[in-house]
């Protein structure tokens, strides 16, 4: 056990987590997972779905969430760096609205744990970025929401570079803001 430390972050729930690597001449070696040393720290779920994604510099994508099939999600960087975001959307939560984010990259290889009831999303800082997570309940299309990437009531702060072009889909120009999905919930 102890192949993993882990920092907790100010919202609750949120875990910044960092494997031990066992390098040498020849490379590296490390446990992306291990069950059992996940449980030890208190994160104890199957997860039944692994996504990844590669993107280029200055892409955003998010901020996303699943309505009705939440997923608690373990995510990293294999290949590049992003600026990873949530938000916290628990209704009753102390930290309702709040956003945290963490650099996470190919060198310092962190991973996020988002549990059940954030929006998410990242922004590729690197030239390139190779992104993988883990889900603890499939995707459903028909359920996904999301909030607008750049709503300045969040006022998430993007290291977005002086003449960085920031590529969104189309999807995601389109989410409202936080405010309205607050009010609708309300």
């Amino acid at each position: 056990m102890g192949k993993i430390t882990v920092e907790t972050c100010n919202i609750e729930g949120l875990k910044v987590i960092t494997p031990t690597v066992f390098g040498d001449k020849r490379g590296y070696f490390m446990e992306t997972y291990n069950y059992n040393d996940f449980k030890e720290v208190g994160i104890d779920l199957e997860f039944v779905q692994d996504n990844q994604s590669a993107s280029k510099k200055g892409v955003l994508r998010g901020l996303h969430f699943q309505k009705e099939h939440p997923q608690d999600k373990l995510v990293r960087v294999i290949r590049g760096e992003v600026f990873d975001v949530v938000v916290d959307m628990r209704k009753g939560s102390k930290s309702y609205g709040q956003w945290y984010g963490v650099l996470l990259s190919e060198e310092n290889k962190k991973m996020f744990f988002i549990p059940k009831g954030f929006a998410h999303g990242f922004l590729v800082l690197s030239d390139y970025a190779e992104f993988t997570y883990k889900c603890t309940d499939f995707y459903h299309p028909g359920d996904e929401g999301g909030i607008i990437w750049n709503d300045p009531e969040l006022g998430i702060e993007w290291p977005i570079e002086s003449g960085m072009e920031i590529t969104v889909s189309d999807k995601d120009t389109k989410w409202p803001p936080f405010s309205k999905i607050k009010n609708q919930e309300s």
